[in-house]
């Protein structure tokens, strides 16, 4: 009988040793910082948005009712005539906050204002495209959000990837400029897709344009 209890005793004495240690390993679980996903972080990079001709905009000066406009189109040129300025202000290129000072600049350079508050709407974007075409499984026109930063990357694996007979490695973009000269980029981007570590390189990197032209061509065999 003696040796029953004592069985018993030590059979109890284990179970209070288990369900504390068991109770101490959820405390430490509850307690621990939660780790972050790695893979959760693939969104979207937000950029601020430049002014594109044809955007369309509302401009207000504060206490100046007068020279407020609405959905004013920004010019072909980039820029917009305002009430009481000899000069058109150039906004294309400029965030809204930079074309926010250079409107205020223009009144008080003007001698307009002394000390004009300007605020700035975009009341409809222009719109933003790149065309892609060759070796590409879906060819044609995407948009490209605004204040999103899209990488030729985002628009290869948008358009479906590449074809069999792509040649990935030398994927061309064409780029025209304002002043009307094209600079043409050879992109290795069969190796961004395929490596891990491709966002720090400079074709992982590549951020397209609003108007670029992208080609994919065939191997040769």
């Amino acid at each position: 009988m003696k040796k029953n209890k004592f069985l018993r005793s030590l059979r109890v004495a284990t179970l209070c040793l288990f369900a504390a240690q068991a109770s101490n390993l959820s405390l430490q679980a509850a307690s621990a910082p939660a780790k972050s996903n790695p893979a959760s972080t693939d969104t979207p990079k937000s950029v601020a948005y430049r002014i594109s001709p044809t955007d369309k905009i509302s401009i207000n000066v504060i206490g100046e009712p007068d020279l407020n406009v609405a959905n004013k189109r920004i010019d072909a040129n980039g820029n917009v005539n305002l009430a009481l300025l000899t000069d058109v202000v150039h906004l294309a290129g400029l965030t809204v906050s930079e074309a926010q000072a250079a409107i205020e600049n223009a009144y008080k350079d003007g001698r307009i204002l002394r000390t004009p508050q300007v605020s700035i709407n975009i009341e409809e974007y222009a719109p933003r495209e790149v065309s892609i075409s060759g070796m590409i499984k879906q060819g044609g026109k995407y948009n490209l959000p605004p204040e999103t930063i899209t990488t030729i990357k985002d628009i290869v694996l948008r358009a479906g990837g590449f074809m069999d007979t792509a040649n990935g490695s030398k994927v061309r973009v064409s780029r025209t400029s304002a002043d009307g000269t094209t600079k043409v980029f050879t992109l290795d981007i069969d190796a961004v897709i395929r490596s891990k570590d491709a966002g720090n390189s400079t074709a992982g990197s590549f951020v397209v344009e609003p108007g670029d032209t992208i080609y994919v061509p065939e191997k040769i065999i």
